[in-house]
């Protein structure tokens, strides 16, 4: 069907706010001596592409125990990515994602489904939702969904939301027998965001402005048999929060303290936090949680995601237009916020490596900030990848594609029929000993339903 515009006047639909957060990776690599540059021999970043789809080590751009990229190779990276959508049926918005092995990635939408999808062969496979022991208090919103998705710093247990979106659920890896269910004297509205802090030790922050702390027994999960009951259903063991603090009210919106997006900084011991009223919030984070601080941020609309740079001991928040930047231990910031300058559409998703941080925007794009440089990474001016021009002045900028909208009654009368609406980008990771991006999410308008899944490489 070609769009039409109808002459009758739209109704403004509300957006809708979710968020996933990267997490920061090691330290640049070591460079090579002077001595070792064979300047008549020079591979490019896409030599090492080419040699990774025939079977080459390429060691020479890996470097250390971890696979880690140089900063060379990070930064000319994404002008190289080539999207590749990925259908997923009728499913609507994914919100959070993450990568299980070098071909599978789960992820959590907002119609309440936990799935596995093969980026190789685009086969979806659904995971059941652990359900809490007793009735719920407050049956959840349909509109609700998982809105997070973590793994242990180990990658063998992953958590997320339960069947209840206010409960956290924990699954081993790689098998994703469910191991645990947080239903009991937890918090009493949506699950937003979770980090963890050691392998047996996650944190959730929820719409009801608590932030809880779960400890889980080494036990639930290294045995190699899985409990079952007499039906073969697996078993779980339900708990409770270790410790759980609200967060402090502002006096400008005391109503609005949901907690957001949380990251956690391992070299410090500590918990960051940003709340929709406008706050930044940061805890000592042991056995227990002790808030040391709260600060006004800067930009108060739509703070719906942070991350953290080990590297730079630095906080990146995301807001309605803006990425501002945060070192808690400095009385004055000496980087400036960036401005995404996509419509005021919102940022919607960070993540870090090394000194580039990656922003989804919820007007379909990706950009990506050189955090050193202070500046968007630009086009190169020329078409050859092996040439070495001047920058262009253009800023990088991937468009995803228009993946699935539902053409329903809302769509009709709302939005006149529009078919080429852009994708609110909810979450992206990484898969850098692959050099590939995984970018999911959906139509921004909280009523609008649809999905939009791709494979960048």
């Amino acid at each position: 069907m070609v769009p039409q515009q109808t002459g009758s006047r739209k109704r403004k639909a509300p957006a809708e706010s979710s968020s996933s957060q990267g997490s920061a990776a090691d330290a640049e690599g070591p460079l090579l001596p002077k001595k070792q540059k064979r300047p008549a021999t020079r591979r490019s970043l896409v030599h090492y592409l080419k040699d990774r789809e025939v079977g080459a080590l390429g060691g020479a751009w890996l470097s250390g125990s971890k696979g880690e990229l140089p900063g060379y190779a990070v930064q000319k990276l994404p002008e190289l990515l080539r999207e590749r959508e990925l259908a997923l049926g009728t499913l609507n918005k994914v919100f959070a994602s993450q990568w299980l092995n070098a071909r599978q990635v789960v992820c959590g939408t907002k119609c309440n489904t936990l799935f596995v999808v093969d980026v190789h062969s685009g086969q979806i496979t659904r995971i059941p939702l652990m359900r809490d022991r007793g009735p719920w208090l407050a049956r959840a919103q349909p509109s609700c969904g998982i809105h997070a998705i973590e793994l242990s710093p180990s990658k063998t247990l992953l958590a997320t939301g339960g069947e209840n979106p206010n409960s956290l659920a924990v699954y081993q890896l790689p098998t994703l027998d469910p191991v645990c269910l947080g239903d009991r004297h937890g918090h009493k509205d949506w699950i937003f965001t979770i980090a963890w802090m050691s392998d047996t030790v996650v944190v959730s922050g929820s719409r009801d402005g608590t932030v809880a702390l779960w400890q889980m027994d080494p036990d639930m999960f290294n045995g190699s048999i899985s409990w079952q009951n007499d039906a073969g259903l697996p078993v779980y063991t339900h708990i409770r929060p270790r410790d759980m603090e609200t967060i402090p009210r502002s006096s400008t919106s005391p109503t609005n303290h949901k907690v957001r997006a949380l990251a956690f900084s391992g070299k410090n011991q500590e918990l960051g936090a940003v709340s929709l009223d406008g706050y930044f919030h940061l805890w000592k984070a042991r056995s227990t949680l002790y808030r040391l601080l709260s600060i006004r941020l800067p930009y108060c609309r739509d703070n719906v995601c942070l991350t953290y740079c080990e590297e730079l001991s630095l906080y990146a928040v995301g807001s309605q237009s803006h990425v501002s930047f945060l070192d808690p231990r400095q009385g004055h910031q000496n980087i400036r916020p960036l401005c995404s300058r996509d419509g005021g559409m919102g940022v919607r998703s960070l993540s870090f490596y090394q000194y580039i941080i990656t922003v989804g925007t919820g007007h379909g794009s990706l950009l990506f900030y050189d955090i050193r440089a202070q500046k968007f990474l630009e086009e190169r001016a020329s078409g050859s990848p092996d040439s070495c021009p001047g920058p262009s002045g253009r800023k990088l900028k991937l468009t995803c594609g228009r993946g699935w909208l539902n053409h329903d009654d809302l769509w009709v009368n709302y939005f006149g029929r529009i078919d080429d609406f852009p994708n609110a980008l909810y979450t992206h990771c990484y898969n850098w000993p692959e050099m590939k991006l995984f970018v999911a999410g959906g139509p921004l308008p909280s009523g609008l339903h649809g999905n939009y899944a791709g494979l960048w490489s």
